[in-house]
């Protein structure tokens, strides 16, 4: 991770350091796990990273590599349905494959349209990258089964990392668009509704509340696909052409291939290499090349993907082939992010033809490879292993053209050979480095001699080029160079080649280390600095580097200056916008220096498309954000500062994305520690990073400067707590650039040394030194003031650590004191380091000290110290000559950041200088002068005027109790007590003589005094320890907990101003019945002192106490009244899920418009609203809205909902909506035990958790002004907490509604749950575990459960799901723990919500034993009011607030009566509008709770819905509990009349004639019921289409109305224990079949008609036509639910061979609905049956079948068609016959004649 640096430059008189933060990371940084950047104060950043003179740059501050650490993630994914499937009358089944796991749905019976609704839930462990990258496939096959496979309809993929993407890490309620990948010509297959969620461990998701599936039609625009993709995506080709590689690593895993090689003596090159690239699921392959190191392919994969694809990397991969199993050598991973731009001027991706460099394992041969894993592309790799020469091209397909191929089938081509010069002209590059000091070198390898290699590819490394082994440049032929060879030699004797050619030294000479202290050795280098230096050559491609460069440090100094804006804010300092203006200045600057520079050497050879399109691009965002960064610059203000902050952090977001080139050229340097020939830990450094440019800008961050280096450990060895330690820390100086330029390669050094070459003598002026040898070196006094740390990490089991500081600096180092079992000590120490020699000029040292190194260990008694945490800190330095005293001396202390591995692990406060020993000795240094007082012994303490200023401070201390302790060694905590510390001084709680007892505190207020620093910010923790007073006088600490910050807990005395506000004129306030839509109003928020009318919007009963709905003007009568006896408890729920709903939508509407707003405003004069989220629906209370803009959806009539009276749905837990009930009991979490280390941190918090101390703080500055005590002179016990309630033991009514729960994980093989409620409170447990619900992952429970408690013995409820197991023992789902102590006392009063409205009957009747006049009575009393006085004309007055309302309410039988209880209830509705006293008081409601399984931490498990409310027992009793169950189904009765059909069309050819007809029958079932289908009789040979039938279907059903669902129950499958529930929408399918005898009958067309929603039939068949299902939107639509009957035409369709919607017939039918009552009355038959029977059809003749009366139908046939043929014929056979016998008979008759016979 980069650190942002920042330090006003000395001169600007700043006394301080400004602290920096670190940035926030995009996601791909997510999983390094920084600190969240509002809780720390971090100077350590900024005092390392301060650069002045620009001799150094700023070293890393994380050590470990958090890349390839596996971690916890789950993707659940909801199949909801399917619609538009194409194919006839299919059986659908939806597969779900993530990577290899597979899961599927059940198969829907005969239906285009199948509903699922199922729950799947897959669970990884695996590191982020591997994670991101599996392929999500949701396929639909038709008709799988357990004997064959199935046919696949289409399916549709994308890679997780995309939904991770997504905000909340989720698709909700969208429709992923189906294709067929083997004929891409094909189109669209269908859609599935589906909800994907991806959760790593830790997020918190936001499910959407599961309201009424409303079935949003809208599939076109809801489609799952991240936001800018294209609703229509088309077929594009990959090609990705693999050219060759180079620099293969000499390997072979084989052991036959030793074996070999010994017996035959062949030495051919052991590897057979080829390409393996994995995209979007698919794989592709090269021929493998036998034998060959340098390998030449010249072939193209390709992949054919829909684009833009929804995978957002390609995977190349090249893999040694072997006949055991291939190995990878180098991973390279494409992101088609960086290499394509989807703007209006954007490019389809393309890269190259380009070099990329792969990483991976050393390149030493063995065996067993155990870095394996980072050839694979797993972690960092930690050595070159080879460079790839590819290129890749998209090409977007014409699907419609009759050339394309259809099949996505990976294929692999020849591709002619690229030419040399293709990828840039060949330079020769020079790598220089100096090393100017190695220490904190690991004690383990400190006896052998160490060296260091430093390799840039495979230049300088030793295992590769054997000094006999002559490497052959590959200077072009074509630029006339002449081939030469050159030797490079991996030895450090330096050798110079004949031609006078210099050779490449690549390591340092071995040296053995010296002993710093117990852990660490340093080697002893003085003033001879060894030096390396490499020659290589490489393709030119510096411009692409230099690019990167110049918005890498655009974007570090945005960086720099953004922490200093955070810090501002932090430290509540003046003026943060001035900062932030300076940094928008800045910004806008050095982007336009950008457009000057980026666009040199535009013809440079090797240029590739991605180089040009690249460059526009950054161009153009560059410009932008210049652009806006000026504009944003005027419009900075104190009250936009925070939105422009976070513009900008979104601007740097942009910047580091488009600093990342795709495409490589120069490999990364690697360093490489050696111990005694063996690898211990590595370094990498970017090349671009140490490139050179003669222009300032473009040269790499750390090039020509001094970089602190920090080895780390290689491969998985380096995770963990190994991985935190340092191996060794060097100062390196390094510079890359082109030989020719190399003159001022040693610019950057500190001044003040000689060069030492290898050869003395003629021609060797140029040549680089192998040492450097100083000559000037200074003399320095360190002064470290180590004053505390706070929040450190716990190392030993009690969950305390011995904490002492070891502090380096160069080659010196020192210890503070160890101080015994605290997480926050203070070592109030100062360190002094004599005769610190530095080497260089003194001007530069002043600017530019080395860094210090703090690590922070924990003492053990035996074994060596464990590592807690490191920080960096630079010190202020002053020279010899200079004035020691302000601005810059004395230092100030400050907070850094201590980090372990990865994570923040607490901050420490102190003070760095570093004072320069002159020609007078020590004398001439400022003296110490520390505090005098105190005796011990050599440790000097902190010198004044560094030491923070003190004064008194009383911290007061509320003792309540203690609670949940668990067991410590085994032992049950018996005789507990409390001591708390802070700086040195405390005190202990009275002794809780027997926590089983009571686990509260006889003494509640206890003070102590002591002296705490004046600046806030420098307080001291608080330690609050909890210890168990055993036999003997022994102690045993129970756990502890360290409060990090107290300005919570300062007490700030209230403003006089409003002490005596009863004083003031009234406020009179209406409350009246709200109109039934949920407008926006117009109010105007009052402060307490004025007097105006304030109009409320109040949901309050009308004067008659029905709900009935209020007409507005302007709108017609409601078409029903609600009847008040149809309502019951859930009628008010959903009515409450909808108004939630309904204000989420409104919310984000103003949340946008408030965004346009700030668009176009700078500086308008309006009032921001201001989200007051205490008033359930009327969250648009107290918003002030600009009067003459149109409230959204004003214009428009809106659709009316009857006014029921609604509760408030928190979509969260309530605790969060009213800051954890801690409005004056705190709870503290008592913690022992070891901290978990890095990932393990949120798990491991819950298993250190050993109980809970309650109570609270209060500190103010001792003496007290006068007014606060005279305010408080009260109880002098109670000190500042007075009207507390005692803490005697209480008697509690507990009363646990459960409503329902959603996305349970599945707990069984079949992927669901039987869930069942357990409820946990203190001894009492119930499992409900007879009343499981079958198979459900959102079963809906609606109980209730009394649970009798004493507090504070019972005071934390456990609500558990379990799954209910037939054998075995049941599973827990999850649980959620309710503290309901704090509920119980709460200002808040969360024991009963108050609801919106009283009422005496009926479904919203008031549960509290006390009345509203009652509880307003207690709440005035407690808070020191006058007693509320009601007037008459329905008023009230509180204190100065008048407020009216309504009188009178109606009991059961109508009659009316006086009350005062509504206006009562206005007042409690208001209360939190009430200045001092008032709070918003708990409304009725229902919370929604996250269930958490212990064994899988921080991954939700599903949420729960309830509420709970406790009724103590002193009170009166309360009534019975409310009635939640849920509601049972309604027994309806469909009766659907098939009368006609027309238009069908004709499937069969007559065998004789020829002619088209269909034997029709109509098919009929409702959803979800087909094995309930009922087909009419068959109309045969139906000749025009025309279908006569009069068939009754009769469909009966169970329906529950709220929810718009049929249910079912019915059993899985044979084998199943129990019915399973199943919750269908209500919708009816008609088909028309063709009947067949012999074969199949075939499907010719349908219709599905939802129940609730569906086209009004047509009056005549003319007038039905296909728009009625295509375009339902502009079609008049009926609910049979309300309508009861209708008659009507409706259209049969199907699709036709282009997949086109046609119609294929019309039918005519009733549909009847009636009540199963009204059914059992009037009974009627089935088809044409008794009783109320249909009348035969009428049908034409034709329609009989022929084998059954053959000559009837003969007849038929012959009359009706062929009547006029037959005739004909008839008649020409009578005149045949006639010819015939007349030329029979002629010739005889002819003979007769003429003999005259």
């Amino acid at each position: 991770m980069k650190r942002g640096k920042s330090r006003a430059s000395k001169d600007e008189g700043k006394g301080q350091d400004e602290p920096a933060i670190l940035e926030t990371e995009d996601l791909d940084k997510r999983f390094s796990r920084g600190p969240d950047p509002d809780t720390i104060s971090l100077a350590s950043v900024t005092a390392v990273t301060t650069n002045v003179s620009n001799k150094r740059s700023k070293p890393d501050i994380k050590i470990e590599p958090s890349a390839g650490r596996p971690m916890d993630f789950q993707v659940s994914v909801t199949v909801i349905e399917a619609r538009q499937l194409v194919g006839l009358n299919m059986d659908p089944v939806v597969c779900v494959e993530i990577g290899d796991e597979k899961k599927y749905t059940s198969m829907k019976e005969s239906t285009n349209c199948p509903y699922y609704n199922e729950y799947f839930v897959f669970d990884f462990h695996v590191p982020p990258d591997v994670m991101f990258d599996k392929i999500l496939k949701l396929s639909v096959i038709h008709s799988k089964n357990l004997l064959r496979s199935g046919t696949m309809v289409g399916t549709f993929k994308m890679d997780v990392g995309t939904t991770y993407n997504q905000p909340d890490h989720q698709f909700y309620h969208k429709w992923a668009v189906l294709c067929d990948p083997d004929d891409i010509t094909a189109g669209c297959k269908g859609y599935i509704k589906c909800d994907i969620a991806v959760v790593a461990k830790g997020d918190n998701i936001k499910t959407p509340h599961k309201a009424n599936e409303t079935d949003d039609d809208d599939i076109e625009g809801n489609l799952l696909l991240p936001e800018g993709v294209p609703a229509e995506r088309q077929w594009a080709r990959f090609y990705v052409k693999i050219y060759r590689a180079e620099g293969l690593p000499k390997m072979n895993t084989s052991i036959m291939a030793n074996v070999k090689k010994a017996f035959i003596g062949e030495n051919k090159d052991l590897v057979d290499p080829y390409v393996q690239v994995l995209f979007a699921g698919q794989k592709g392959k090269t021929s493998i090349q036998k034998s060959c190191y340098e390998p030449i392919w010249n072939e193209q994969i390709i992949f054919t993907e829909q684009f833009p694809p929804l995978c957002k990397r390609m995977k190349v991969q090249i893999r040694d082939s072997d006949k055991v199993n291939d190995v990878a050598i180098g991973t390279h991973f494409i992101d088609l992010r960086k290499i394509s731009n989807d703007g209006d001027k954007g490019f389809l991706p393309t890269l190259g033809p380009a070099w990329v460099n792969m990483y991976g394992s050393t390149r030493s041969y063995t065996l067993m490879d155990e870095y394996q894993d980072l050839n694979e592309g797993l972690g960092e790799g930690v050595s070159f292993r080879a460079r790839l020469l590819i290129s890749l091209a998209v090409e977007i397909l014409d699907t419609s053209s009759p050339d394309v191929m259809s099949s996505t089938e990976v294929q692999m081509e020849g591709v002619p050979n690229i030419s040399d010069n293709a990828t840039g002209k060949i330079e020769e590059f020079f790598l220089f480095g100096a090393f100017l000091e190695a220490t904190m070198i690991d004690r383990k390898i400190g006896d052998k001699p160490i060296n260091f290699e430093v390799t840039i590819g495979n230049y300088g490394s030793e295992v590769d080029d054997a000094p006999t082994k002559p490497t052959t440049k590959r200077s072009k032929k074509s630029e006339g160079d002449e081939e030469e060879t050159e030797l490079i030699q991996g030895s450090s004797d330096e050798e110079v080649a004949d031609d006078g050619e210099l050779v490449s030294v690549s390591t340092t000479p071995p040296m053995k280390p010296v002993i710093t202290d117990r852990n660490y050795f340093h080697l002893p280098y003085f003033e001879r600095k060894p030096c390396i230096y490499i020659k290589s050559w490489w393709q030119d491609q510096r411009r692409r580097l230099y690019n990167a460069s110049i918005i890498d440090n655009i974007a570090d100094k945005l960086e720099e200056g953004l922490n200093d804006v955070q810090e501002i804010f932090k430290t509540e300092k003046a003026f943060p916008e001035r900062r932030l203006r300076g940094v928008l200045e800045e910004l806008s600057n050095s982007c336009s220096t950008f457009l000057s520079l980026a666009n040199k050497d535009q013809n440079q050879a090797g240029r590739t498309k991605l180089d040009r399109e690249r460059l526009k691009l950054c161009m153009q965002e560059l410009e932008n954000i210049g652009q806006q960064a000026k504009t944003m610059r005027t419009q900075v203000k104190k009250k936009t500062v925070k939105d422009k902050f976070k513009q900008a952090q979104i601007f740097l977001q942009k910047l580091r994305f488009l600093a990342d080139e795709p495409q490589h050229s120069i490999p990364d340097i690697y360093i490489w520690m050696i111990s005694n020939g063996k690898r211990i830990a590595y370094a990498r450094v970017p090349s671009k990073d140490i490139l050179y440019s003669s222009v300032e800008e473009e040269t790499g961050k750390d090039c020509a400067k001094v970089k602190t280096i920090f080895f780390k450990l290689p491969g998985k060895k380096g995770f963990g707590p190994a991985g935190w330690t340092v191996q060794a820390k060097t100062e390196v100086y390094l510079w890359l650039g082109l030989n020719r330029q190399r003159k001022d390669f040693l610019s950057g050094l500190p001044n003040g040394f000689e060069e030492n070459k290898a050869v003395k003598g003629h021609g060797m002026q140029s040549s680089p030194p192998i040492s450097l040898i100083y000559t000037m070196k200074q003399i320095f006094q360190l002064r470290v003031h180590m004053y505390q740390a706070r929040s450190l990490f716990a190392a030993d089991s009690t969950g305390l650590s011995d904490p002492f500081a070891r502090v380096f600096f160069s080659t010196h180092s020192q210890v503070t004191e160890i101080l015994n079992e605290t997480l926050c000590p203070t070592w109030d120490q100062l360190l002094v380091f004599d005769n610190v020699e530095l080497y260089g000029e003194a001007s530069e040292l002043r600017d530019d000290p080395p860094i210090i190194v703090i690590e922070i260990y924990d003492q053990d008694t035996v074994g060596k110290a464990d590592f807690m945490g490191r920080t960096f800190a630079k010190p202020i330095t002053k020279m010899s000559d200079e004035h020691y005293g302000p601005p810059r001396f004395p230092p100030q202390l400050e907070y850094y950041q201590v980090y372990r591995g990865n994570c923040t692990a607490g901050e420490m406060l102190a003070a760095f200088e570093l004072l320069q020993i002159g020609p007078g000795g020590k004398a001439e240094l400022p003296p110490i002068d520390g505090p005098t007082d105190m005796d011990r012994g050599p440790i000097l303490p902190v010198p004044i005027g560094i030491r923070p200023v003190l004064s008194k401070y009383r911290i007061e201390v509320l003792f309540w109790g203690l609670r949940d302790l668990k067991r410590v060694n085994l032992a049950q905590v018996d005789r507990p007590r409390v001591d708390i510390e802070c700086a040195g001084k405390g005190i202990q709680s009275a002794l809780i003589q027997n926590y089983k007892k009571n686990p509260n505190f006889s003494t509640l207020v206890k003070w102590f005094e002591v002296d705490l620093p004046e600046n806030e910010l420098l307080h001291p923790p608080l330690n609050i320890r909890v210890v168990d007073c055993r036999a003997f006088g022994r102690y045993t600490l129970v756990g502890s907990h360290a409060v990090t910050s107290l300005r919570k807990f300062i007490y700030r005395p209230t403003d006089k101003s409003v002490n005596n506000w009863s004083t003031m004129e009234e406020v009179v306030i209406h409350t009246e019945p709200e109109p039934p839509v949920k407008k926006m109003e117009t109010v105007v928020k009052l402060d307490s002192a004025s007097d105006a009318v304030v109009k409320v919007d109040m949901t309050d009963d009308e004067k008659d106490g029905k709900g009935k709905k209020k007409r507005k003007k302007g709108e017609e009568a409601e078409e029903e009244e609600l009847d008040e006896s149809m309502l019951d408890w859930w009628s008010k729920y959903f009515a409450s899920i909808e108004t939630l709903m309904e204000n989420i939508k409104a919310q984000e509407a103003e949340k946008a418009e408030a965004e346009e707003r700030e668009e176009m405003d700078t500086e308008g004069g309006e009032i921001k609203p201001d989200d007051s989220n205490m008033k359930g629906a009327k969250k648009k209370k107290g918003k002030a809205k600009d009067k003459n803009k149109a409230v959204p959806g004003e214009g428009q009539p809106e659709k009316k909902k009857p006014k029921i009276d609604e509760m408030k749905v928190y979509n969260r837990e309530l605790e969060n909506e009213f800051q954890s009930f801690e409005d004056w009991l705190h709870t503290f979490n008592l913690y022992r035990g070891k901290s978990g280390d890095d990932d393990e941190q949120n798990g491991s918090d819950e298993d250190r958790l050993i109980g809970k101390f309650k109570g609270s703080l209060c500190m103010y500055k001792v003496p007290m002004s006068d007014e606060m005590g005279r305010e408080m002179g009260i109880d002098s016990n109670m000190g500042m907490f007075q009207n507390i309630p005692h803490n005697d033991p209480v008697n509690v009514l507990v009363r646990v509604y459960v409503i329902r729960a959603t996305d349970l994980h599945p707990a069984d093989i079949n992927g669901k749950a039987d869930p069942y409620i357990a409820i946990k409170l203190g001894k009492s447990e119930i499992k409900d575990k007879e009343n499981y619900i079958s198979k459900q992952l959102n079963p809906i429970f609606g109980k209730s459960f009394d649970i009798d408690a004493t507090f504070p013995m019972d005071s934390t409820l456990t609500v558990s799901i379990y799954d209910w197991d037939l054998v075995g023992t049941d599973d827990l789902i999850g649980e959620t723990k309710i503290d309901l102590e704090n509920r119980y006392y709460t200002k808040h009063r969360a024991t009963c919500g108050i609801s919106r409205s009283y009422a005496i009957h009926g479904y919203n009747v008031w549960r509290d034993p006390m009345k509203p006049t009652q509880i307003l009575a207690k709440l005035c009393k407690d808070t020191k009011l006058d007693q509320p006085q009601y007037g008459p004309g329905g008023r009230v007055k509180v204190a100065n607030r008048v407020y009216t309302g309504p009188t009178e309410i109606e009991d059961e039988n109508g009659l009316k009566k006086q009350t005062d209880e509504h206006l009562a209830l206005a007042v409690l509705n208001h209360w939190e509008d009430f200045p001092r006293v008032g709070c918003s008081l708990v409304p009725e409601h229902v919370e929604t709770r996250p269930l958490l399984n212990p064994d899988k931490p921080g991954i939700e498990q599903g949420r729960i819905e309830m509420w709970v409310d406790m009724f103590p027992k002193d009170m009166p009793a309360p009534g019975p509990a409310l009635d939640i169950s849920p509601r049972k189904p309604k027994k309806f009765e469909l009766r659907v009349i098939v009368w006609n059909t027309d238009e069908v069309v004709l499937e069969d050819d007559d065998i004789f004639t020829g002619e088209k007809s269909s034997d029709i029958f109509v098919r009929g079932w409702l959803k979800g019921q087909q094995e309930d289908k009922q087909d009419t009789d068959v109309h045969y040979h139906s000749l025009t289409g025309e279908g006569n039938f009069n068939w009754r279907f009769i469909y009966p059903f169970d329906y529950l109305m709220a929810e718009e669902k049929i249910v079912i129950s019915k059993k899985e499958s044979m084998f199943s224990w129990d019915e399973t529930e199943y919750k269908i929408p209500a919708r009816l399918n008609l088909q028309v079949w063709d009947a067949d005898h012999f074969s199949a009958d075939d499907f010719l067309g349908a219709i599905e008609l939802d129940l609730n929603r569906f086209p009004r039939g047509a009056k005549t068949a003319k007038q039905c036509s296909i728009d009625m299902v295509l375009n339902e939107q502009e079609m008049p639509m009926v609910n049979i639910f309300k309508q009861k009957r209708i008659k009507g035409w409706w259209p049969f369709i199907a699709r036709d061979e282009n997949d086109e919607m046609e119609i294929t017939g019309k039918v005519e039918a009733e549909l009847h609905l009636l009540t199963a009552e009204e059914a059992e009355k009037s009974p009627v038959g089935e088809g044409r049956n008794e009783p109320e029977p249909l009348e035969k059809p009428n049908r034409p003749d034709t329609t009989f079948l022929w084998f059954i009366s053959p000559l009837k139908a003969i007849r038929y046939l012959i009359c009706n068609n062929y009547k006029w043929l037959i005739i004909k014929l008839v008649v020409a056979l009578l005149l045949l016959a006639m010819l015939g016998l007349f030329i029979y008979s002629m010739p005889g008759y002819m003979v007769k004649k003429l003999l005259g016979a």
